[in-house]
Order: C-alpha cells, then structure tokens, then sequence
C-alpha cells in the first residue's frame, strides 16, 4: 500500500500542563502534526506564558481551573472531537512525542484497545527517572500485579487508548491517582492491554509532584489509596 492510500486514524493528544512555558512549545513541535487531528493543551492554572505559547505553535488551549493532574486530563477528554483514539503526553517534554507513532500502533492495528509507553524497559530511560518515582512506581505495580494479576513496568504518563473504550472505562480521578486508575480499570474491563518502551529524559524544569518531598509524599499515599479503594468496589 502506498503512502497516500495508507489510513490514518484520528487521533487528538491532551497536554495538561501547569507552568511548563520552557518546554510546552518543543512538546507540540516535536509531534506528528501532520497526523494528528488535533492538539489540546490544558491550561491548568499557569502563572507563565504556557498558555500563550501553546497557542504559538498551533495547540488549542483550554483552561482547568481545579487543579491536579486528573483534573486536566478530564478536561482534556470533555474537549476532544470524537476522535478514534486519544493520546496523554506531558508538557514537561521529558516524553519524546514523536514515538507517538509507535505508541498507537498496536491500536491502529486492532492487537490493543489500550498501550501504556513503559519508561522502565530501555535502561538510559530509566536513569533518567527521579529515585522516588522509579521506586514508587515498582511498589505500584507490585501492588496491581498482587491485587489484580496484571503485570505492568510503570505508570508512565505517555499513553493511548481508543477514544471508545476510554468512554467505557468513565475515569474520575482529579489528581495523582488518575494513571494507576487508568490502567486498573483497563484490567478490569477487559481491555487489550500493551506496553511497548518508549525513550524517556530528564524534564525541562522542576517536577511539581516526585521534585518535591510533600508532592511525593502526597502523590504516593494517593496512588496506594487508589490501588486500595478498586480492590474494595
């Protein structure tokens, strides 16, 4: 099949983004553009240019006033026009975007409703994650392969799913539980699950949750309580 006849499916990226005016514009920049439906940054809360920026290099902004990381990416979801599958990239431009590619791949060739881009397999990548979260995300995924028998390396934040089954799987979660959540009800839905490597470095600027004490501290106790909580319903 030539290139010109070759389908491409619809796909719109959510960037939440909180101050992140350093690095939201190479995020946006380094994707596919050509292939993606649309962009949507949210605005959630930033002090700085992040917004003005994002709008620079083409992105739609939305605004989030409550503030957390689920938060934005529920706004994020509300925003998407119906799009075949969504793709949740960080605005920190620590992920590289332009593997989005291989990340909806499996979708696009019906072998996944769900791929989680895994910053544990490829070792520079793994280096490349603040020693509290590369330690908090193996006693995660301990607890989710003890609890629910799947086993996942991490709980990155670039991921994909079909825009269907993200309907299906109703998220709720308004702050640090929102990826843990995701992906334990994927399991429980029965959702086609993958998790491919994806590259991964260090972020531009100071993370707002594992680059400070309480926000690690906060966004650990959150993560084990969300992991607790799905056990019980």
């Amino acid at each position: 099949m030539s290139d010109s006849n070759r389908y491409i499916p619809e796909i719109s990226v959510v960037i939440p983004a909180y101050n992140e005016e350093e690095s939201i514009g190479l995020v946006i920049k380094s994707l596919p553009q050509k292939k993606i439906k649309e962009i949507i940054v949210v605005n959630n809360g930033s002090t700085d240019k992040t917004a003005s920026i994002a709008k620079q290099y083409g992105a739609r902004v939305v605004n989030e006033i409550c503030r957390g990381y689920g938060a934005a990416c529920l706004k994020g979801i509300s925003e998407v026009n119906d799009p075949e599958i969504v793709v949740f990239v960080d605005g920190d431009f620590s992920d590289y975007p332009e593997e989005i590619e291989i990340l909806v791949k499996p979708i696009v060739e019906n072998r996944a409703d769900f791929v989680l881009g895994s910053r544990m397999i490829f070792s520079e990548s793994r280096a490349a994650l603040l020693p509290q979260a590369r330690y908090g995300n193996l006693l995660a995924v301990f607890l989710i392969r003890l609890f629910f028998r799947y086993k996942f390396t991490d709980l990155g934040p670039f991921r994909a799913i079909r825009y269907q089954s993200l309907k299906e799987i109703s998220m709720t979660d308004k702050n640090f539980g929102w990826t843990v959540e995701m992906q334990i009800k994927a399991v429980k839905h029965g959702l086609k699950i993958m998790e491919i490597p994806v590259h991964y470095r260090k972020r531009i600027g100071v993370s707002k949750i594992t680059g400070t004490i309480s926000g690690t501290f906060k966004a650990g106790i959150k993560i084990i309580f969300t992991i607790f909580k799905f056990l019980l319903t």
